[in-house]
């Protein structure tokens, strides 16, 4: 039986493109064998990895002046990689709003003169600090932040104004949303909440960024190294950009990133207004900055935490425990969740809250 499994990552994928890799797994395009042992130099995986750049191009209108990269090493990976690759001045600001937004920084400050500019730790997270360009310094080399909070559910409602490139981690929010790529220098992600299975880590960089690596650099971790090598510097993680590319048809298909906005809205309206009107759950995030990727909320106690996790288990609804920073439930409600599965945990709730309150 199939499960809805609202983890935070790796998360779940759309059922339509499971079933068309299962199809083509024994066989890739004729090749008589699965993507997962043909060379990345072949001819039938050369068409894979640039039809999947040109489809992630089509759904985010990437202006032709950015790279679109494959990379390994997960987001945490380009917490190092930005700074080596940025970092000219030897200044760069920080927003710190979360768990990896803080990681980020921390990784930050090894290589220059980094400043947390603005930070929500001290109310654990629960909001998004409203921040302006007189918030910047002026002679800094990039603004990082990190555009949905995984862990803590926030989401940032805006494009900050700032006097240097915005880099932007939106590993858990990226293709949720419309978003114009012209406004970042960087954008990454890393693929296994809303892409593909864990393996492939997505850069978006302006050409302009990769020029100026520092000395120190890796040969790795510089992206003109990727660039000029077509994300193939050396073997990429193949079966993760074959199914990003799946994905990327997949969202295409129903109709792009404004499409699949409009349905993760409805699905998110739909969790937080059963959530609001109840006297059993809690979600302690502003309002005007909810994530509707991540939804955490929580019952009356630990035990009743405890007790509903395992039910909701019973009942097919899966990994719904917070993360351990958090506590109580979280359900990640990334594009492959039906609406479906989000009304189906909203009935276990009602279930649930009148079976314990």
């Amino acid at each position: 039986m199939r499960v809805y499994n609202f983890s935070a990552g790796p998360s779940m994928l759309p059922e339509e493109v499971l079933k068309q890799a299962q199809a083509e797994f024994l066989d890739c395009g004729g090749s008589g064998m699965s993507v997962t042992e043909m060379s990345h130099r072949s001819k039938v995986y050369d068409a894979i990895i640039k039809e999947a750049e040109a489809d992630l191009r089509k759904l985010m209108n990437i202006p032709d002046d950015y790279y679109v990269l494959f990379v390994q090493g997960g987001a945490s990976m380009q917490f190092e990689a930005i700074p080596l690759n940025m970092l000219v001045k030897g200044k760069a600001d920080y927003l710190v709003t979360g768990n990896f937004a803080k990681k980020a920084y921390k990784e930050g400050i090894k290589y220059g003169d980094m400043k947390a500019a603005a930070s929500s730790e001290e109310a654990t997270f629960t909001y998004i600090p409203k921040v302006t360009r007189k918030d910047f310094r002026e002679d800094i080399d990039y603004v990082h932040y990190t555009a949905n909070n995984t862990i803590f559910g926030t989401h940032f409602n805006y494009v900050p104004d700032a006097p240097a490139p915005l880099v932007s981690d939106m590993s858990s929010c990226i293709l949720s949303e419309t978003v114009d790529v012209s406004k970042f220098g960087v954008i990454y992600a890393g693929a296994q909440k809303n892409i593909a299975p864990a393996g492939v880590t997505i850069v978006i960089v302006r050409k302009d960024l990769c020029e100026n690596p520092m000395p120190i650099c890796p040969t790795m971790l510089k992206w003109s190294t990727q660039a000029e090598n077509g994300s193939m510097y050396n073997t990429p993680p193949c079966f993760s950009i074959y199914m990003a590319g799946l994905v990327f048809k997949w969202l295409l298909k129903l109709g792009g990133t404004d499409a699949i906005n409009k349905i993760n809205v409805e699905k998110a309206k739909l969790l937080y207004d059963f959530i609001d009107n109840s006297k059993f759950y809690t979600n302690n995030v502003a309002k005007e900055d909810r994530s509707i990727m991540n939804v955490p909320f929580v019952a009356p106690n630990d035990d009743l935490n405890a007790k509903f996790v395992k039910e909701a288990a019973a009942e097919g609804l899966v990994t719904l425990k917070g993360h351990r920073l958090v506590g109580g439930m979280r359900a990640s409600i990334y594009n492959a969740m039906p609406i479906e599965g989000v009304k189906k945990l909203v009935e276990f709730m009602k279930k649930f809250e009148l079976e314990n309150k």
